[in-house]
């Protein structure tokens, strides 16, 4: 989980139960597989150095995979990340960059195929440069995992390159809703493709998932929008943009107004709707997770899953995203695998319950306060399909209709406005108050009144008219005969 500073462990005094949730991880989790390096050979063991260093949470749940799919996923993964590190490198000419995205799928077959021509700041560049360990191992895995592999690197590799050669991507970021799903579709929505491939020919997974190919895109755009979403600063400084105009442009004149503090308002709207459009995905991939057979693939697939979810919930309505990077804590992250590495039925709960913390942030004053609250509630409804429950909500919710939940949600929404102008009432109420008070004081003491005389009754404790002879005491007191 990396190393621990002086902060965490500040955190982790008060935050116990995440402290509770890390010990437990690393002192009980049992992986349901486990690598042994002393059987590979000294180019494997190189991948899985290039492994740690690329992806340290992915590296965690791949080497814990089943036997039969522990290399040809990590070998799998590596060359996406060798694709990603030549279309992410800025210093790498178009000259050169397209046509080795296009052809990157035939690169891959290669004997002693590496490329240094990255720049030396570019941090999976050794990767590439020692890629013939990748290409070596490759050609040692089943061929038909080969041919999934090499038929996911061309169509990623093309669409990258599309997008390379798109000069109002590279000058103004993403347009359309639809570019936006095109996009993560190409650099994740495809990985869950082959990933899915690799599954059912392992036959580790359902062989219908390969007909629900809208179910295998969900689960990577999931993680890639949940990502774009955590990420919008960092993307901001680095000048790449990823959210699509079509959704900011409602709220801001221009992309970095979002970053403006005064435009915070706006800013939160506008994540809320990129929340949105994420969680409509979130349904598809509990779908997904409950085709898959073997518990090693589960955890594989589900953790991520997870951890997006999670996400999203720490990202709702925070102002920070536009100031910082926003993320999970360790804690968290833990407790969120403890969970997530049991049954389908424990993600479910997962999900349900990140739902209902987004629900519960969700504001009346944002404009997609029904929709949240409709996707929010189609999750739970979904769940409730898989695993009823006795609780009459819950039975409720499952029958309803789509048009009952928009009718509850409107619902909600009402509420939450006439709570809100119950409070605008009574604050305007007690200021109005307070002004008269003001005033007909100022006005006493412009006429002579004793302000001082009653506000010092009042310390202690004397409301009512004093007696007569009190009234004498007061008088000698405060009237100063010599003046």
């Amino acid at each position: 989980m990396g190393k621990i500073g002086l902060s965490d462990v500040l955190y982790y005094l008060i935050h116990f139960q995440e402290l509770r949730s890390i010990i437990q991880w690393k002192t009980w989790h049992n992986p349901v597989h486990e690598r042994n390096p002393e059987n590979e050979c000294e180019s494997l063991r190189i991948c899985f150095h290039f492994l740690d260093m690329t992806s340290r949470s992915f590296s965690a749940v791949i080497k814990e995979l089943h036997h039969e799919l522990l290399v040809p996923v990590a070998l799998f993964y590596l060359i996406l990340r060798g694709l990603d590190t030549v279309e992410d490198d800025m210093t790498v000419p178009i000259e050169t960059k397209e046509p080795m995205l296009r052809t990157f799928h035939t690169i891959i077959e290669k004997d002693g195929w590496n490329f240094d021509g990255n720049g030396p700041s570019e941090k999976d560049r050794e990767l590439l440069v020692q890629f013939q360990n990748v290409i070596e191992e490759l050609n040692k895995i089943k061929p038909a995992y080969r041919v999934i592999i090499k038929d996911i690197t061309e169509k990623m590799g093309n669409g990258m390159a599309d997008y390379v050669n798109n000069a109002e991507h590279n000058v103004n970021g993403v347009n359309t809703i639809e570019d936006y799903d095109l996009y993560c579709h190409y650099v994740a929505g495809l990985v869950g493709e082959g990933l899915t491939r690799l599954f059912v020919e392992s036959e580790l997974a359902n062989p219908s998932l390969l007909e629900r190919p809208q179910l295998q895109n969900s689960m990577g755009l999931f993680l890639q929008k949940v990502n774009i979403i955590r990420d919008v600063h960092e993307d901001w400084v680095d000048k790449r943009r990823f959210w699509p105009k079509e959704i900011w442009s409602k709220y801001v004149d221009r992309f970095d107004d979002l970053f403006d503090p005064k435009n915070l308002d706006a800013a939160m709207n506008c994540s809320s709707e990129m929340v949105l459009n994420a969680l409509s995905h979130a349904d598809e991939c509990l779908f997904y997770l409950a085709g898959l057979k073997e518990q090693s693939v589960f955890n594989f697939a589900a953790i991520p899953q997870a951890m997006a979810i999670a996400t999203l919930d720490v990202v709702f309505r925070n102002p920070k995203l536009f100031r910082q990077n926003v993320k999970i804590t360790k804690g968290q992250a833990c407790q969120i695998m403890i969970d997530s590495t049991q049954n389908l039925k424990m993600v479910c709960e997962v999900f349900r319950r990140f739902a209902r913390k987004i629900q519960k942030k969700n504001t009346s004053r944002d404009p997609n306060f029904l929709k949240i609250s409709i996707a929010c509630g189609k999750i739970e409804q979904f769940i409730e399909s898989i695993y009823p429950s006795q609780d009459p909500k819950a039975i409720a919710l499952k029958r309803q209709t789509p048009a009952a939940l928009e009718k509850t949600a409107k619902q909600k929404a009402a509420e939450e406005e006439a709570k809100w102008d119950t409070i605008y009432m009574l604050l305007a109420v007690m200021g109005t108050l307070f002004f008269l008070s003001c005033l007909m004081i100022g006005a006493a003491w412009l006429f002579g009144a004793r302000v001082d005389v009653a506000f010092h009754q009042l310390k202690q404790g004397k409301i009512g008219r004093p007696e007569p002879a009190e009234v004498q005491k007061i008088i000698s007191r405060y009237d100063h005969s010599e003046l």
